[in-house]
């Protein structure tokens, strides 16, 4: 089948009870969140004020969805960077790109608006708040932040997120002439992709879709224990006290495994569905678990990985993440 038959099929809609989620995500996004801000009277102390509607950083983006800023129970603790020699204010003035012209081309916001978030106190520049508007970086070498959200300013990088269909395989290229990933990218999209992590043949869900390979390397590697989250269709009726025991742990041939949370989303003569999340990434994992505890996966799909969830994104397209969904990836990561 052609690309253009994969894209302008029907979309499965996923395991029956998710549309009604994803209902709900789709008004949160269309939202944004403005109407839940705290107020002023509300806000924690020490905690800056967000700027409102098209003022606010990466509000007029094309692609992604609005996660907001991040919140420090979000972000690991970042990797210590470099040393970098202080630079006098004379270097300051000579040297470099004026720092709100580098947040205004990189699509934080307009250059004015940037010169705001720059005097709120909002911005760092590797590690330090920056509120000198006559302040310069090196885009290539300075590591910048607004609100925590990494500010990417390297052009070259691209991140994309998958919604994979049952049978395709998580590869680019398959010799058994399988579908691939690669069949569902449009033509012109950087040759060198790395999948982050995979799914096997049966499952259905998120793929990341990246040629960072520092990003990648960190969202697979099991130190930095980025959450996954799974919708899992099983028989039902499910009796209580299955999630406690996912939750303790299940001894597997390759050590103990569980879930960091498990929920009942739906329940209804003959099946059941549960979202489980958990930050393992061990092969097969989900059904192994379910398989010792006696219910056999009948359907699974990812839903998210870290702060970046599938929503109402159609099964078999590839959607290119925003800059904001970037940071935060990055965020949860130490970057």
């Amino acid at each position: 089948m052609t690309q253009a038959g994969r894209q302008g099929s029907p979309s499965n809609k996923g395991p029956r009870g998710t549309q009604k989620n994803n209902a709900g995500a789709r008004g949160n996004s269309a939202r944004g969140g403005a109407k839940g801000a705290p107020k002023a009277s509300q806000r924690k102390r020490g905690e800056r004020p967000q700027a409102k509607g098209s003022g606010a950083p990466f509000a007029n983006e094309r692609f992604g969805r609005n996660l907001g800023p991040v919140r420090d129970s979000a972000r690991r603790t970042p990797t210590p960077l470099p040393p970098h020699k202080p630079r006098t204010r004379e270097q300051m003035n000579e040297d470099g790109v004026r720092l709100q012209k580098v947040m205004a081309n990189a699509g934080v916001a307009s250059r004015r608006v940037c010169e705001e978030l720059i005097e709120q106190g909002r911005v760092e520049v590797n590690g330090q708040i920056v509120t000198e508007l006559g302040s310069r970086v090196n885009p290539e070498a300075d590591v910048i932040h607004v609100d925590g959200v990494r500010v990417q300013t390297n052009e070259s990088l691209v991140y994309m997120a998958f919604n994979k269909p049952r049978g395709v395989v998580s590869t680019m290229d398959d010799p058994e002439g399988r579908p691939c990933i690669s069949d569902y990218l449009r033509p012109g999209t950087p040759e060198r992709l790395f999948h982050v992590g995979r799914l096997d043949t049966n499952t259905e869900g998120l793929l990341l879709l990246t040629n960072d390979g520092e990003l990648a390397n960190r969202l697979t590697h099991p130190s930095y224990e980025v959450p996954k989250t799974y919708v899992v269709q099983v028989r039902g009726p499910m009796p209580h006290g299955v999630g406690a025991q996912l939750r303790r742990g299940i001894e597997l041939e390759d050590g103990l495994a569980k879930v960091d949370s498990f929920k009942l989303v739906d329940s209804t003569p003959g099946f059941v569905l549960v979202e489980v999340v958990l930050h393992s990434g061990k092969n097969r994992i989900v059904r192994r678990m379910f398989d010792a505890v006696g219910f056999p996966v009948q359907r699974l799909v990812r839903a998210k990985i870290g702060p970046i969830g599938l929503g109402d994104q159609k099964q078999g397209t590839v959607r290119k993440l925003g800059k904001q969904e970037v940071g935060h990836l990055m965020a949860a990561v130490g970057l």
